[in-house]
């Protein structure tokens, strides 16, 4: 059955490729403006900015101790030094220089890394007082497969969750939470409770998740992960980092958050594409995919990998596959040196067959040497004139009419 292949991966895809991340300072301040407590900071993009935070920091929470932060979107930050305690101005200043600018590599950014453009200089909150601090994990997302929003959380803070999922499973707790009646008073309660927590940090965890998931629903995000939450040891209870996406299709509900998006951060390629109005995501394979609609892209995924290709990409172009657009998508995707074939599968039912095939020549001819095999599926309006415009048009183009035709035509070209 078609889809089934890539059914996990484009979970996946939609998860990741129609939200915004956001750098932890940011995600930081949306949790301050609903009343999460959190770590204290100010970014800084010069180690002299960074002293001057620290000072500012010593005046306003009395901390005399820092922790310096890289802001990339990715975890792990620590396990690369990218996370390290200063004990006074000098190591503020010092820290600072090693950080910024470094290639910061994690096990969430590849062996590519990332480059560090800022740091967060942050209040030290692992104080000493009554009792001893705890690190809890905690995340707000939805259960797609019931439906319902759903906080999962654990004792085990400051540790991989999958780790902790994988070696202890019995440590996550998850509650479920109906998006019409939001979060109840007993559910934060249990969540607290399970938490080991009594007293006034059982009274602060229930604000703090409360509060948490206010933010959750009222940003209109996919994920809030605190991890770690800290207990101090005077019973406060704040969010120390913040991992948070929001739903990319909510921003016009957003227009403030807008300007939080790095495209730093971002695949330079993917940000190329959305500003030449393509829906284009980077994968790993050897086919690269020329679609119109996600649905037809999933299933032509599919198709390339029962003909032995790999695909090297999801590209929707949409509804108006005229020859700018065509033209945009095929030099994105010969940007990705291990293509070896494109594979362009279009249903003309808003636009013409004949129209796309059109553009497609000329998409072709002012490129100039294109080096890779193309195969063009037309399927449609004016189909047996589009791929009539295709063998006529003398170009190094297969043209298919069947998807077992297009897949017999991968394979023999991969081979």
């Amino acid at each position: 059955m078609l889809f089934l292949p890539f059914l996990k991966q484009f979970d996946n895809y939609w998860e990741n490729h129609f939200i915004m991340n956001l750098h932890e300072y940011q995600g930081k301040e949306i949790l301050n403006n609903f009343g999460v407590e959190i770590q204290r900071g100010i970014v800084a993009k010069t180690p002299a900015e960074a002293v001057e935070a620290a000072k500012r920091l010593t005046i306003d929470t009395g901390t005399s101790w820092h922790v310096i932060k890289a802001q990339i979107h990715a975890g792990g930050r620590g396990k690369g030094g990218g996370v390290k305690l200063a004990k006074n101005l000098q190591e503020v200043e010092q820290i600072a220089n090693q950080i910024i600018g470094m290639n910061l590599i994690t096990p969430q950014t590849g062996d590519e890394g990332k480059k560090v453009n800022q740091v967060l200089i942050t209040e030290d909150v692992y104080y000493p007082g009554d009792s001893e601090p705890n690190e809890f994990y905690i995340s707000v997302l939805l259960n797609r497969a019931t439906g319902k929003n759903m906080i999962m959380y654990s004792t085990e803070g400051g540790m991989d969750i999958e780790t902790v999922a994988k070696k202890t499973p019995h440590l996550i707790f998850t509650e479920e939470i109906d998006p019409v009646m939001g979060i109840l008073p007993f559910q934060t309660r249990r969540i607290a409770f399970n938490l080991g927590l009594s007293g006034k940090a059982f009274k602060q965890m229930t604000l703090f998740v409360t509060n948490l998931y206010t933010a959750y629903i009222k940003s209109d995000a996919s994920l809030f992960e605190i991890n770690p939450v800290l207990k101090t040891s005077d019973d406060r209870v704040i969010a120390v980092d913040a991992k948070v996406t929001l739903d990319d299709n909510a921003l016009f509900r957003h227009k403030d958050y807008i300007a939080l998006r790095d495209i730093r951060e971002e695949n330079p390629i993917e940000v190329e594409a959305k500003a030449a109005g393509l829906n284009y995501v980077d994968l790993n394979g050897n086919v690269g995919c020329m679609v119109n609609g996600a649905g037809l892209a999933m299933a032509t995924m599919d198709l390339i990998k029962q003909a032995g290709g790999e695909p090297a990409n999801f590209l929707d172009v949409g509804g108006s596959a005229d020859a700018e657009r065509v033209e945009s998508a095929f030099k994105i995707i010969l940007k990705d040196p291990n293509v070896k074939a494109i594979l362009v599968n279009i249903f003309g039912g808003i636009v013409r067959c004949d129209r796309v095939a059109q553009g497609i020549i000329d998409a072709y001819k002012n490129i100039g040497t294109i080096d890779v095999p193309i195969i063009v599926r037309l399927q449609g309006t004016n189909a047996d004139i589009a791929k009539e415009l295709i063998d006529k048009s003398g170009l190094d183009v297969y043209s298919a009419v069947e998807f077992q035709e297009a897949a017999d035509i991968v394979q023999e070209v991969l081979s």
